[in-house]
C-alpha cells in the first residue's frame, strides 16, 4: 500500500489515505454489514467499527483490492460477533419499536425488502457475487470458505430469491383478480 507513515515504530495510515479508503469502501462495508444485521443503524455500527479498526490496524496492503477483501472480511466478522452478542439476542427490534420512533420505510421497498428475506449466508454471497463483482474463488478466499459452498450459496440463494419472486407475483394477481 502506497505512503503509509510510521508513527513510533509502527505503520498507519494518514488521515489522507484513511479519507480515500473511506470514500472508495464506505458503501461496500455497509452492503456487506447489511446484508447479515439487516438493519441501518447496526450497519452503520459495523462500518464504523471496520474503519476505526482499519485506521489502527497497522498493516500494510498490496493493493486497493487487497483492502477491500479486507474490510470486508471484517464487516461480516464484526456482523457475526454482532449478532453474537448478548445485547443484540435480547434487545427489542426495531420494528416492536415503530409506533414509539420514526422509521425511514424507503429502504424496505422493492428488492431490497425480498433480499431481507433470504438467509444470511446466502445474502451475502449474492451481493458480493452480483453487486461486488467477485468470482467465486475470490468470495471463498474472502468469506474462508469453500469455492464449492460459495457455488452452492449463490444456487440456494437465487432458488430463495426466485420463489420469493414468484410468491410476490402470485400475491399480486390475487390482489388484481379481487379488484376486477
Amino acid at each position: 500500500m502506497k505512503g503509509l507513515s510510521e508513527e513510533g515504530g509502527e505503520m498507519r495510515l494518514n488521515k489522507s489515505e484513511f479519507e480515500y479508503y473511506v470514500g472508495m469502501y464506505r458503501k461496500t462495508v455497509f452492503a456487506a454489514a447489511l446484508c447479515y444485521v439487516k438493519n441501518a443503524s447496526d450497519a452503520d455500527d459495523v462500518s464504523q467499527d471496520v474503519f476505526f479498526k482499519l485506521y489502527t490496524c497497522g498493516m500494510t496492503f498490496d493493493s486497493d483490492e487487497h483492502v477491500k477483501a479486507w474490510l470486508i472480511r471484517c464487516a461480516v466478522n464484526r456482523s457475526k460477533s454482532l449478532l453474537k452478542s448478548h445485547w443484540y439476542k435480547f434487545s427489542e427490534p426495531l420494528e416492536k419499536a415503530e409506533n414509539k420512533t420514526y422509521y425511514d420505510t424507503r429502504q424496505t421497498d422493492g428488492m431490497l425488502k425480498l433480499l431481507r428475506k433470504i438467509h444470511k449466508n446466502n445474502r451475502i454471497t449474492l451481493y458480493m457475487y452480483y453487486y461486488e463483482g467477485y468470482s467465486l474463488d475470490e468470495i471463498a478466499e474472502i468469506l474462508g470458505i469453500n469455492a464449492n459452498t460459495v457455488s452452492s450459496r449463490l444456487r440456494r440463494g437465487r432458488l430463495q430469491l426466485k420463489k420469493l419472486l414468484l410468491d410476490e407475483r402470485n400475491d399480486l394477481g390475487d390482489e388484481l383478480q379481487r379488484f376486477f
